[in-house]
């Protein structure tokens, strides 16, 4: 399901309110929300088909997803992340549960599973250690997850804030937020208790943001958990169906989303974003520019140099890396997913309870197990799968890589690379299928057809210049950061992504909702939740 028009067979004409560099989740959100107020919204993304990481690519009469492998909070109509989608897509988006379990947790030959519902996940844990100085550690635990979300709503709210509003109550709106914030996760655990195999399990969904324990900020991950406590979701057709839902409502507005559309430098005159110089050295004006192309690339790439200089871009962001790059091992079966028994919930699968040891290890060494294996079945998640591709089914296997270990191959061709660097990704591939077969050995066999991306593939794709697919790190001091935000030092220059918010489809979606906000100086998430919450009790 392509979404866009390709700028390369149709050029760009008339005039438009803003321009959006990107497409992803905060892109479409920012753009959705910007047409419902009447604004005529340009978007333009460079890759073949809109989204960022929430399209999906084909290859072999097969169809994988790229990065949204389960939402939370949406089968719930009441959340304000269910509000927001019904929002920005008119309604139309399906969401298809995942079930009662929608993770199961693997150290060596121990299985926990993760069960929707905050007091049934909660049962659950306690069964599993029932000493009492763990169920004590466990009611701290959500306590930790309640606080450090009611205080997550100041800190993102005073990103909405014009400066001088901020300057004067954004520090009282964050104070709290930093309570949390500035410690790492493995410390937050460590003062509620001793016992690393409940530690390692608390922490087993690390890999939705990237960061071990002992480095990742303990905010990003109680956001992360407290957003699966209702159980996982996946869009009914496909990841697709996000951007295709929402391109309607822009296109209403008068706006366009352009594909194939690259973008290589913000205009800007008299520090104010004036429009944008393609790739072909054609220009369009427009009187706002909104990046979402992450925050090293728009700092760095997109702007003039001088310009991110002299407005102090490039020293707020040095100090903070990118996040983790990943592998992706795409399989394609010639059977369903209901032939093949295949579960929708997912599989997180760790040597040890040590994550960050695990992580050191492979780091070190080539050879160590990898420090998680991820294993998705998106053709079970799907019910409208088997009506796309009958017959068929798919699964993803994803871990960590650091770019360091393809960086020999940077500056070579997508699919033209070499025959080391098949070798080197062959030898991966057939290690990630092991830990296939151990779980579902029925596949086994059965198998069609095999792909493995690499950081080489995030990079040429999506334009992470060092593969990564979350942004920004989320460590402690990144959320001290206080360019994250959609206004810039650059007039007519606005953030929205990942980068200004958190990782993931929910961070992203909200990036949007907080961009749009800025400009049109207006508290729209209030109004639509309000709004949708008097619907949803009629």
């Amino acid at each position: 399901m392509k979404t866009g028009v390709s700028y390369k067979q149709e050029p760009v004409t008339g005039q438009y309110d803003a321009i959006i560099i990107g497409s992803g989740m905060g892109a479409l959100t920012t753009a959705a929300l910007l047409s419902k107020q009447g604004k005529k919204v340009l978007v333009l993304e460079r890759h073949y088909t809109a989204g960022g990481f929430t399209h999906m690519f084909k290859r072999n009469d097969y169809e994988w997803d790229v990065g949204v492998h389960y939402v939370g909070e949406v089968m719930d109509k009441r959340t304000a992340l269910a509000i927001m989608f019904d929002y920005i897509t008119d309604g139309k988006l399906e969401w298809a549960d995942m079930g009662e379990v929608y993770d199961r947790i693997i150290f060596g030959d121990k299985e926990y599973q993760l069960v929707k519902g905050k007091e049934r996940l909660r049962q659950q844990l306690k069964d599993y250690f029932p000493a009492p100085a763990d169920q004590t550690a466990i009611d701290q635990y959500f306590a930790l997850l309640d606080a450090s979300a009611k205080s997550a709503q100041g800190f993102f709210m005073d990103k909405a804030l014009p400066k001088l509003v901020s300057g004067l109550i954004g520090g009282f709106m964050k104070r709290p937020f930093y309570k949390f914030s500035d410690k790492t996760t493995l410390q937050t655990l460590q003062e509620i208790t001793q016992n690393k195999e409940l530690i390692g399990l608390l922490t087993s969904q690390y890999g939705d943001y990237g960061m071990e324990p002992s480095r990742g900020s303990f905010s990003i991950h109680a956001m992360v958990a407290k957003h699966y406590l209702k159980g996982g979701a996946y869009p009914v057709g496909g990841c697709t169906s996000i951007a295709a839902c929402i391109e309607p409502i822009i296109e209403k507005a008068g706006g366009k989303i352009y594909t194939n559309a690259e973008v290589a430098e913000i205009l800007v005159k008299d520090n104010k974003a004036i429009g944008v110089k393609m790739k072909d050295g054609k220009e369009i004006h427009a009187p706002m520019v909104i990046s979402s192309a992450g925050v090293h690339n728009t700092f760095e790439r997109l702007l003039p140099l001088e310009v991110a200089t002299k407005n102090g871009l490039l020293s707020t962001i040095a100090n903070v890396k990118p996040s983790a790059a990943h592998i992706s091992l795409y399989i394609g079966l010639k059977h369903t997913a209901e032939e093949l028994n295949l579960p929708k919930a997912n599989y997180w699968i760790y040597p040890s309870y040590d994550h960050d040891e695990n992580m050191r290890r492979f780091l070190a060494d080539d050879s160590a197990p990898f420090p998680v294996v991820y294993i998705s079945f998106p053709s079970a998640k799907d019910p409208d799968f088997g009506n796309r591709y009958p017959g068929k089914a798919t699964i993803e296997i994803i871990t960590f890589a650091p770019f360091e270990k393809f960086a020999q191959w940077d500056g070579t061709r997508w699919k033209k690379r070499g025959e080391d660097y098949e070798a080197y990704k062959e030898n991966i591939a057939q290690k990630l299928l092991q830990h296939l077969y151990e779980r579902e050995p029925q596949v086994k066999d059965k198998i069609d057809f095999y792909e493995l991306s690499t950081p080489l593939s995030t990079k040429h794709f999506v334009n992470y210049q060092h593969g990564e697919i979350y942004g920004l790190e989320h460590t402690p001091e990144r959320f001290r950061l206080k360019n994250l935000r959609p206004q810039t030092p650059i007039k007519n220059l606005y953030l929205t992504g990942q980068d200004i918010v958190t990782v993931g489809i929910g961070g992203a979606l909200f990036s949007g909702v907080l961009t749009a906000s800025a400009i049109m100086g207006k508290n729209l998430l209030g109004d639509i939740i309000k709004k949708g919450r008097e619907a949803a009790a009629h």
